[in-house]
């Protein structure tokens, strides 16, 4: 059986058209190919993690500078704590930085964003070193609490205006 030039570079072409489609899958899903980019570990306490799921990006200014690897509740204090995995490319983050859990839309995903703080040595600032915590936490905005506030409030008010 002969194959012809043309059947050749059609089937070339499909398996190109899959493999972009792969990777692009991977691309919007958040997942990297190449696990070689190294990070370290950073931890903080939340009162409330909301739906933030392993792999969720980790920002500053929307620029992803690392991922969470690792959510799990402190069996001592039983409050939720986040690992994040900072790229090392990162690593002069302050330790007077602010973490807060965001949602990108309404009901987008939901990343953590990282405010920096402010350094000075003379004041004793540090950068954020592999295992520390972040002291300045946010924890998620629940859109169902808030939905729940605003009918209560809404219904006190009609009941006081009689």
């Amino acid at each position: 059986m002969k194959f012809s030039k043309t059947e050749f570079l059609v089937g070339l072409f499909m398996l190109l058209g899959i493999l972009a489609s792969v990777v692009m899958a991977l691309k919007v899903s958040g997942l990297v190919l190449s696990g070689s980019s190294e990070t370290y570990t950073v931890r903080g306490h939340f009162d409330n993690i909301g739906s933030l799921k392993l792999r969720a990006p980790v920002r500053i200014g929307g620029v992803v500078i690392g991922r969470v690897d690792n959510i799990y509740l402190d069996p001592e204090t039983l409050v939720p704590v986040v690992e994040m995995g900072i790229y090392q490319d990162y690593d002069a983050i302050s330790s007077e930085s602010r973490a807060a859990i965001q949602t990108a839309g309404i009901i987008g995903e939901q990343y953590i964003a990282i405010t920096p703080g402010f350094y000075d040595e003379e004041l004793g600032s540090t950068y954020l070193k592999d295992g520390d915590f972040i002291q300045d936490t946010a924890s998620a905005v629940v859109l169902e609490d808030l939905i729940a506030k605003f009918l209560y409030n809404s219904s006190a008010d009609a009941g006081s205006a009689e």
